[in-house]
């Protein structure tokens, strides 16, 4: 099992803004050491021959070819088709 002590478990309760009382602290420390002595266990594994995993459903992404589209209208035939206008800019009420 790795060593953790109570001084970096209060260290981690001071990062995090947490304010633990010393039956936390106890707690969390040897609940913090049987995490890092998995992790240790973990490191130890021979995984040289393995592919790394990066997608596990099987999907690919899918792209839509780019394509440029061309609009009919002209910003002159669409300032024909407002009630109000002036000078090519849509004219409103004033908003105060």
């Amino acid at each position: 099992m790795s060593q953790i002590t109570n001084d970096e478990v209060l260290k981690l309760a001071r990062l995090s803004r947490l304010r633990l009382t010393d039956a936390e602290v106890q707690k969390y420390t040897s609940e913090l050491a049987e995490i890092l002595g998995y992790i240790d266990m973990l490191s130890k594994v021979d995984t040289g021959g393995l592919e790394p995993t990066n997608q596990v459903t099987g999907l690919q992404n899918v792209f839509r070819p780019d394509t440029v589209q061309e609009y009919q209208a002209t910003p002159d035939e669409l300032l024909k088709l407002l009630p109000k206008q002036k000078n090519d800019y849509i004219q409103v009420k004033r908003m105060i």
